[in-house]
């Protein structure tokens, strides 16, 4: 059990647990450059001023977490006394904390087998040879997930393993499309690992409610199309032609060690295209 300063450089797309409530996955960078897992965190029952941001340094009491065999993992002691400290938000500093200490993987055989068959890792940074697109399925109705909502307004008075009330909170919604870059990897092997962070989220559901503003006459499915496309022009159009793309990946619990490729993108990294010089200036 110790205190570290953590660089948040991950948080995933809420999901519902009926002990804990929601709960949010957080990955980041040591000041020693190393990755940790931070899990279980009931990111949107803290106060305001202990929601921690994306690229913000964090301080928190820790400790191994030893429900799960993944070695990056740990949890937090004391979920009320976490503190948020500087936020940074020049690229090229950002770089330098992510970057600068961690090996940067592009042969995707190989970071399977340090995770699934050595356990060694289940975080790291990933490089593709080249992005084909991003691919938009629509996600099928999850009556677990759904059972779970209504176990938890049922159960609304009680209190959640954290010391929190679950009363007048409502889990967020489940995103009705799967977004999955598919892409090459160093040696040619095609992939298609879906993105759970929470910034995809955020950005579908910011232009489904833009989408609907401005057309009030069209049905929710044509606004759903329409807010995904919006999502595709972003993370294909815009990115891929003005951005460098990493990945940051991360092995699930429950498939860390059984499925054939145990990672999913939990993090897209994409700091702005550094500008060459003309050689002839």
């Amino acid at each position: 059990m110790k205190k570290e300063k953590i660089f948040i450089t991950v948080k995933t797309y809420p999901s519902i647990s009926t002990s804990y409530g929601e709960l949010v996955c957080t990955a980041g960078i040591r000041e020693d450059g190393s990755w940790i897992r931070i899990y279980p965190v009931p990111f949107r029952t803290l106060e305001t001023w202990r929601q921690y941001k994306k690229y913000q340094w964090i301080e928190a009491l820790i400790e191994r977490n030893e429900a799960d065999i993944r070695p990056e993992s740990f949890k937090v002691i004391d979920i009320d006394n976490i503190n948020l400290l500087d936020e940074v938000k020049n690229w090229n500093e950002r770089k330098k904390i992510i970057l600068s200490k961690n090996k940067i993987y592009d042969d995707l055989d190989e970071l399977i087998d340090l995770a699934k068959n050595k356990n060694l890792l289940s975080l790291a940074v990933f490089k593709p040879k080249h992005i084909k697109r991003l691919k938009i399925e629509r996600e099928k109705e999850d009556k677990k997930r759904l059972e779970k909502k209504v176990t938890l307004k049922a159960r609304s008075k009680q209190i959640n393993l954290f010391g929190q009330s679950f009363s007048d909170f409502e889990p967020v919604d489940r995103l009705p499309f799967k977004f999955s870059y598919v892409f090459e990897d160093i040696k040619g092997r095609e992939s298609s690992l879906m993105i759970e962070d929470w910034e995809i989220g955020v950005l579908y559901r910011n232009c489904f409610l833009n989408a609907r503003k401005k057309n009030k006459n069209l049905s929710e499915e044509e606004l759903m199309q329409i807010a995904a496309q919006k999502v595709k022009e972003k993370y294909e159009d815009k990115f891929l032609k003005e951005n460098d793309i990493l990945l940051f990946l991360g092995t699930t619990k429950r498939y860390h060690k059984v499925a054939p490729n145990p990672f999913v993108i939990i993090g897209v990294f994409y700091p702005p295209k550094e500008k060459q010089l003309d050689l002839f200036f």
